[in-house]
């Protein structure tokens, strides 16, 4: 990579999964503020790069990437480092986790964010049935033999996108006493090691969201733009 990767970027969204990967990676890249408040999101120079109207974007040499799955992968792939190559007998563990966070975790909770965007007559009782489905989601995570990522020190693309998911249900979606990390010790221990890393405090730092982003999030506080 020759020249510096662009972020367009909000605070604590889902850009911050994809910042945190470049700070493990100690790549160049500089930050472009897609301003949520205005909508900026859907403006018609954003869609130019993402059509779905959603943060991130990722400006490479190759031109922009979209999707917080597929940016985190193509960076990992690209250095060697956040998962396992494509021959190694790990990678499909790997892959299988980072895509679980996309496809199933991820989505799970935007509908506890957003829950307007899928129901447009019982957006609370929506809310009620996704706290159930998310409580059973970090269950299985907690249990899951095959996510041997959790229990290491080692930076991982799954764990990039984790962390903040794991910050998220705790500060967002109307009422959120239902959650609380310490239900799931192992899932815990992961957010504790994972935000004392450097890469992860730089992150955390850049978008005001305290000491201990992961393990007991603070609403976020960030230098410009805000997160909703």
């Amino acid at each position: 990579m020759t020249k510096p990767l662009i972020l367009h970027y909000a605070p604590d969204n889902a850009s911050f999964c994809v910042r945190l990967a470049l700070e493990e990676l100690h790549l160049p890249y500089r930050t472009v503020l897609v301003d949520r408040a205005t909508g900026g999101q859907k403006s018609a120079d954003f869609l130019t790069l993402n059509p779905n109207g959603l943060i991130p974007v990722l400006e490479t040499p190759h031109g922009p990437l979209f999707e917080t799955g597929a940016i985190l992968l193509w960076l990992a792939d690209r250095s060697g480092i956040l998962m396992p190559p494509p021959l190694d007998p790990a990678r499909g563990p790997a892959l299988q986790w980072l895509i679980w966070l996309a496809n199933t975790l991820h989505p799970t909770q935007r509908m506890l964010f957003y829950p307007d965007q899928y129901t447009a007559t019982a957006p609370e009782a929506l809310r009620t049935r996704t706290r159930t489905r998310l409580t059973a989601l970090f269950d299985l995570l907690e249990s899951a033999s095959q996510a041997d990522w959790l229990d290491t020190e080692a930076p991982s693309a799954q764990g990039c996108y984790l962390g903040p998911l794991l910050r998220w249900p705790a500060l967002y979606g109307g009422q959120t006493d239902w959650f609380d990390l310490r239900r799931w010790p192992r899932l815990m221990r992961f957010a504790q090691s994972y935000e004392a890393r450097p890469a992860a405090r730089r992150a955390s730092d850049a978008e005001g969201l305290g000491p201990q982003p992961f393990s007991a999030p603070l609403p976020c506080h960030p230098p410009e733009g805000s997160a909703v």
